[in-house]
Parts: C-alpha cells; sequence; structure tokens
C-alpha cells in the first residue's frame, strides 16, 4: 500500500471533506480522536508558504484570520460523480512514483485547455485520466 508523503499514512486513510468557505485548508484527526487543523482566509498563498517554508515560519505582513468575521463552517460529504478528479488523485496517489506529478501536469494542461475555451469544463477530468493511463510512473528519479 502506498503511502502519502506528509503522515506516511494509506491513502485509505485519508478523506476528503467539502468546505465551502475555505478556511480550513487543511485537517487531521490523532489517534486520540482530536483534529488539528491549518486555517486561513480562502487564500492559497498561506498553505503554500507554510509548504515551502516548513519547518520554519516566515513573517507575513497579511490580514490575521478573523473568526468572527469569517462566519459559520459547514462541511459535506463530497459527490464522486460530481468531482470526478478526486478518484484520479487517489488511483495515482496509490500508483505512486511519478503519478501524482503526471496527474498535476494534466490537470494543468487541461484547465489550461478549458480557460482558453478550447475544451468544455466535462472534458478535463477525461483528459487528466487518458494521460494517466498512457502514462508509466517512475518509482525513483536519476539523481543530477
Amino acid at each position: 500500500m502506498k503511502h502519502h508523503y506528509l503522515f506516511g499514512v494509506d491513502y485509505d486513510q485519508i478523506d476528503i471533506v467539502i468546505h465551502p468557505q475555505s478556511i480550513i485548508h487543511s485537517l487531521i484527526e490523532l489517534q486520540d480522536t482530536s483534529m488539528l487543523a491549518q486555517l486561513g482566509w480562502p487564500d492559497m498563498r498561506l498553505p503554500l508558504l507554510y509548504a515551502l517554508s516548513w519547518p520554519e515560519r516566515i513573517y507575513t505582513d497579511w490580514q490575521p484570520l478573523d473568526l468572527v468575521k469569517s462566519g459559520d463552517l459547514t462541511f459535506r460529504q463530497p459527490d464522486h460523480d460530481k468531482y470526478p478528479c478526486m478518484d484520479l488523485a487517489y488511483a495515482a496517489g496509490r500508483a505512486g512514483g511519478t503519478m501524482t506529478a503526471v496527474l498535476n501536469a494534466a490537470n494543468e494542461q487541461a484547465v489550461a485547455l478549458f480557460l482558453e475555451e478550447k475544451i468544455h469544463y466535462l472534458e478535463i477530468s477525461q483528459m487528466i485520466e487518458k494521460v494517466c493511463d498512457r502514462t508509466a510512473a517512475i518509482s525513483t528519479l536519476p539523481r543530477i
């Protein structure tokens, strides 16, 4: 079974929850059932900064999150039919090696084609799936 990089857990232990307000960017449940979350305004700059600077923290002059102003936080189960790329992401993770990078590159190209109005929105997941199906994952990258 392939493991996720961040916590070394099986992909079957990773659940996706839809959070429309996009305040909680990541959330883990510990063995005692408590949860730890990374929260911020619905802006990916902070999660990306954290990922790139970890384990250090970098000062920013960004507006702090105000939980009162952010309002209610709601959650729901994802609809796998409505969001087929979730299953593709799980499959890429289980395949391991470079497959998650292949999936990401295919997604970037498909979204670019959509934004250029060359494909329909529903074709994005179909294109990603075709690329992943036609690509063999490389388990190790050569040293440069």
